[in-house]
């Protein structure tokens, strides 16, 4: 499946005092990507947090620092799903510089584990979510 991928503007808030994108600004660029991705294939978080008792957490991230952003950088920030698991999806994503993207930036690998909202305990994922990815 090819990538979804989002623009995404670096603000001062997503800076340190030097103007260069902080570490964990990062994890929200790909956080909003993951989102959005979902969102874009008729997934609704809110309806199964809401309808269904389940959510997502991220129970691991592996992320290599290639370049650093700069304030105001316009940033592409991608999403591939690896591998879908009984109760998680693993991830690729990678966050690049410029429209053409191709400054590589940032490289992680992500796995997300559905949870049961109540007891945070691992639940099958959605059958929804399957048949869309």
């Amino acid at each position: 499946m090819a990538p979804f991928t989002i623009p995404v503007r670096v603000y001062w808030e997503d800076t340190d005092a030097g103007g260069v994108v902080y570490h964990a600004s990062y994890l929200r660029f790909m956080e909003r990507a993951r989102s959005d991705s979902l969102r874009s294939r008729g997934i609704d978080q809110s309806a199964l947090l809401q309808d269904e008792r389940r959510q997502f957490a991220v129970v691991d991230a592996n992320i290599r620092y290639h370049r650093p952003a700069r304030y105001d950088d316009m940033l592409l920030v991608s999403v591939r799903v690896e591998e879908l698991r009984g109760a998680s999806i693993v991830m690729q994503q990678e966050v690049r510089r410029d429209a053409a993207g191709n400054e590589l930036l940032i490289s992680a690998t992500i796995r997300a584990a559905c949870l049961d909202s109540d007891s945070l305990r691992p639940r099958p994922l959605p059958a929804l979510l399957t048949r869309q990815l």
